[in-house]
């Protein structure tokens, strides 16, 4: 998890309830939900790019190659999915298959940035400053995530072909 310290930690709270309908009842739900969470609107300051787990992590390890440091990503529950904060309208205009979008009219579950929850949790927070994930490269990412995960499958069909 990438920290950004206590002065990052409160302009990252502060970016993130400028979306909220009512900024103060998010802060209010952070600091009593059991879980550490709120909901917040996408499609506002940022869109979001939910990949499955098994190429998320890849995508943002080769993300963090292409740049000093990439905007913010979320990890669900049991990191099935990966979510990458994406300049708003991204989610309408994204035609990836099984790429899953947050956009205009949805709501995320977002935890506060600089704790640690149950559950859903930060993997880059975000910096305060509305820093977002670039689509080009992020796109660059998957491309190569996802060529190293069909270079690994093919090798592994080989090495049980070699076995028979």
């Amino acid at each position: 998890m990438t920290g950004t310290g206590a002065t990052g930690a409160r302009s990252a709270v502060e970016w993130l309830t400028s979306v909220a309908p009512d900024p103060d009842a998010c802060r209010w739900e952070w600091e009593r939900n059991p879980h550490g969470v709120a909901l917040l609107p996408a499609g506002r300051r940022w869109d979001v790019l939910i990949l499955p787990g098994e190429l998320g992590y890849p995508t943002l390890d080769v993300l963090n190659r292409l740049v000093d440091r990439p905007g913010p990503v979320l990890a669900d529950f049991g990191d099935a999915r990966i979510g990458f904060f994406v300049p708003p309208g991204t989610a309408a205009r994204w035609l990836g298959t099984g790429v899953r979008t947050a956009g205009t009219g949805t709501w995320i579950v977002v935890p506060y940035p600089g704790r640690a929850t149950g559950g859903v949790r930060w993997l880059v927070q975000p910096d305060g400053k509305g820093t977002l994930n670039d689509t080009s490269l992020l796109e660059l990412a998957m491309h190569e995530a996802a060529g190293q995960l069909a270079g690994e499958g093919v090798r592994g069909d080989a090495r049980e072909g070699e076995r028979d």
